[in-house]
Parts: structure tokens; C-alpha cells; sequence
């Protein structure tokens, strides 16, 4: 098979409508590599960058309640700072760049299920430089 490893996809790919930062930006812990109270963080595996996530709110309306919800994987030198949060909302709107997501099966569902990472983290675009796509998506989150 042809596919091996992320597949890139773009943003408006996995949040037609948008998405907004519910957490805070943390660092991955590589549970594997960790003991005795001595912590060691993940490291992408290819490209040798620290791993860091954040939990985002998924902005379309069609999705479940239960899977609005969902983590973004950064890999990044240096802990990324999120975009200002703009006054009168109650959440930090936030797009993201050098996207990929990683099918897998999740343990306690059996269901197939997407890891999404992502190079950087920014403020979405606005005007006639931004896109949208239909609301069909291609990915579930």
C-alpha cells in the first residue's frame, strides 16, 4: 500500500466550520519512557520534535455532543503560544497548519478513530484569503 505513515490533510478538511481552544497547551508525556517519578516527554518519531497538545471544541453543528471534543497533537521545538483571545467570546478561535491525521482503532470503543497533528497553531484567517469547504466532511474528528 502506497499509504504509509500521516496522511496530510488541511485544516478546513477536519473543521469545515471552525474550531475553538477549550484546554491548555500541554506537553506529551511518552508513558513508555517514563518510571520511577523520572519523566520523559514524547518525541515525534520522524521529524525528532517535542510533542505537545491541545483540546479543541470542533464549531460544526451536526457533530455529537460526545466527540466535539477532540485533541491536537502539535510537534513543535518550544511549547506554542495560543492566538489572543478576542473579547465577547467565551473561547479562543484557533486554526492550525502542516495538518495530518493517523487512523486507528480505539481501544475502548473498537471504532476507527483519528490522531490529529498538526506544525503550528495560529489565528484563523478571515476575508477573501480564507476557505471553506461544503459541510460533508471527509474526516470525523
Amino acid at each position: 500500500m502506497a499509504i504509509q505513515g500521516p496522511i496530510p490533510i488541511r485544516f478546513e478538511q477536519v473543521f469545515p466550520h471552525g474550531c475553538y481552544i477549550v484546554g491548555e497547551v500541554e506537553q506529551v508525556k511518552d508513558f513508555d519512557a517514563s518510571s520511577n517519578g523520572r519523566t520523559v516527554y514524547a518525541k515525534d518519531k520522524t521529524t525528532g520534535e517535542l510533542v505537545w497538545q491541545v483540546a479543541v471544541m470542533d464549531a460544526d453543528p451536526t457533530v455529537k455532543a460526545a466527540q466535539k471534543t477532540v485533541s491536537v497533537k502539535i510537534l513543535a521545538p518550544v511549547q506554542p503560544v495560543p492566538p489572543a483571545s478576542m473579547s465577547g467570546l467565551p473561547f479562543t478561535p484557533v486554526e492550525f497548519d502542516g495538518m495530518s491525521v493517523t487512523p486507528y482503532v480505539g481501544q475502548n470503543t473498537g471504532r476507527l478513530a483519528w490522531s490529529i497533528r498538526a506544525t503550528a497553531m495560529r489565528p484563523p484567517r478571515t476575508g477573501a484569503g480564507s476557505k471553506q469547504v461544503p459541510a460533508g466532511k471527509d474526516v470525523a474528528a
